[in-house]
């Protein structure tokens, strides 16, 4: 009579064996999971993993389980929430968007160069965003100013027929608007800078937008380095800088000859005048007098509205205050500056009657694209932030603008 004993091997395997099955298959959930929390779960398992004691060792492992449930759970959710996205015809960048969606596909930078009013700074992050950016990370895009930021995130939700705070959102200092649903986060680069400090692998974002770059602030070139350095680290980040058609080349180089895409033509052409404070009877004029004569002419011409720039929140009070003495016919004066309340800068999107006439500073020369402006009155000078090595203090001059940036204000009305 023989007996065998049961085959213990084939029912059971060694506790370090499970262990690393459960590893294994927690690792491979890691792919649907949010990117912001991926980096945490796998610091978390490895540290698991070497827990000796078995039943220790698969309590954390249920625990990290019941995590990456939840963050698989937010991507799902993200996934499921697509709005309805469509491009409006005429602006330049739709017509090319297939193109910037192939050259984001096959490429880790892109440089999009485009004339003011091309339809770059609205389109490009729902472009991304339909190319399926923005699942599993954010489409962070930044801009210059909190005023751009604010006025781009309410276009891009207007346009897709979405509440602010959902589909797309913003942060700026002292204020946001996001949720879990957020794909396009707005926000000014400085606020992007902040997150570096706590977040340096940028593990939030699936997708970065770098708008206005041709700007060239202290914020953007440290932002644009620091990049650079980081993109061998992060194989699926996506970065895409717009500049005006100011020098693309430039950005190229420095992303290693990343591809350009021209964006080329405004929306309507533009005719350009001179009006010299100067006259040929050597009598000169002051800004204000300029100004009062250009409207003047301008309201001659029939309807349309009016933008001013100006070189400061000063200059803008005063000149506001002289044009509602005048008393001109069906005609609002709106001041448009960074200090102006939430309320009071959007108001210029809310639709009116008659004339509007908007005194703005630098603020409207890029990002932000005031609606309805058919006539654009430039005194050529703008408040530069200059530091001076000698007295070692930050000033702010009233200097010529360049020709880039006069062909700027020029575009806002393009």
């Amino acid at each position: 009579m023989t007996s065998s004993q049961p085959n213990n091997e084939s029912q059971t395997q060694p506790a370090s064996s499970k262990s690393a099955n459960n590893a294994q298959s927690l690792r491979k959930a890691l792919n649907e999971c949010m990117l912001r929390d991926r980096f945490r779960l796998s610091k978390r398992i490895s540290g698991a993993s070497k827990i000796k004691k078995e039943a220790s060792r698969n309590v954390v492992f249920d625990e990290i389980a019941l995590d990456i449930a939840k963050s698989m759970m937010s991507a799902q959710q993200r996934i499921n929430f697509q709005p309805r996205i469509e491009y409006p015809d005429i602006l330049p960048v739709s017509q090319r968007r297939d193109d910037i969606a192939e050259a984001i596909e096959n490429n880790q930078v892109v440089i999009v160069a485009g004339e003011t009013g091309s339809g770059k700074t609205t389109q490009i992050p729902k472009i991304c965003a339909e190319l399926g950016r923005g699942k599993y990370g954010l489409i962070g895009h930044t801009q210059p100013r909190r005023l751009a930021a604010r006025s781009v995130a309410n276009r891009i939700a207007e346009e897709v027929q979405t509440p602010l705070g959902e589909f797309v959102g913003y942060k700026v200092r002292f204020n946001d608007q996001i949720s879990d649903n957020t794909q396009i986060k707005l926000m000014t680069d400085g606020i992007l800078l902040a997150e570096i400090s706590h977040d340096r692998y940028l593990n939030q974002y699936d997708t970065i937008i770098i708008d206005e770059a041709h700007e060239r602030s202290l914020n953007i070139d440290f932002i644009l380095g620091y990049l650079k350095e980081l993109l061998p680290k992060r194989p699926d980040l996506k970065i895409i800088i717009t500049s005006a058609t100011i020098d693309p080349e430039r950005f190229s180089k420095h992303f290693n000859d990343a591809p350009i895409i021209e964006v080329s033509g405004r929306t309507y052409p533009v005719d350009t005048r001179y009006r010299p404070l100067s006259g040929e009877d050597d009598t000169d004029r002051d800004q204000l007098e300029g100004i009062f004569e250009a409207v003047d002419e301008l309201c001659d011409e029939g309807q349309g509205d009016i933008l001013i720039f100006m070189n400061g929140e000063r200059e803008i009070r005063d000149t506001a205050d002289a044009l509602n003495k005048r008393n001109l016919r069906d005609t609002e004066v709106v001041p448009l500056y960074a200090r102006l309340s939430s309320s009071e800068q959007n108001r210029i999107f809310q639709s009116h009657s008659g004339r509007r006439i908007v005194l703005a500073t630098n603020v409207a020369e890029t990002s932000l694209t005031v609606p309805g402006i058919k006539y654009v009155i430039d005194p050529g000078t703008a408040r530069i932030s200059r530091y001076s090595y000698r007295t070692k203090v930050q000033r702010l001059p009233i200097e010529p603008v360049s020709q880039a940036s006069a062909n700027q204000r020029k575009g806002r009305c393009g």
